[in-house]
């Protein structure tokens, strides 16, 4: 069984910045593409950036462009996402997982970005 465990979130002032991360127990990212989503109070989740596997190639929301950078660590199973230039709009509960959502979701990590 798969457990996905978020870390880094927390409190930060507009245009701070947070380094999220990810970890998995049990199975081994290797050969998948990850990703980070995101679900705010009443909206439903949506994808905020994806890597492949290798680290060749990077994919990021309009909203996440030039803000945010994943990146991946396969020898140690981790994946990241660097968040610079918060914005109140960010606020969220933010999550890993496979790009195409292959385990199951954890508990996620609250961003909260005060005005």
């Amino acid at each position: 069984q798969v457990q996905l465990v978020e870390s880094g979130g927390g409190l930060v002032q507009a245009g701070g910045s947070l380094r999220l991360s990810c970890a998995a127990s049990g199975r081994t990212f290797s050969g998948h593409s990850m990703g980070w989503f995101r679900q705010a109070p009443g909206k439903e989740r949506e994808s905020v950036a994806a890597i492949t596997w290798n680290s060749g190639t990077t994919y990021y929301a309009d909203s996440a462009k030039g803000r945010f950078t994943i990146s991946r660590d396969n020898a140690k199973n981790m994946v990241y996402l660097q968040m610079n230039s918060l914005e109140p709009e960010d606020t969220a509960v933010y999550y890993c997982n496979t790009r195409l959502k292959d385990y199951p979701w954890g508990q996620g990590t609250q961003v909260t970005v005060s005005s």
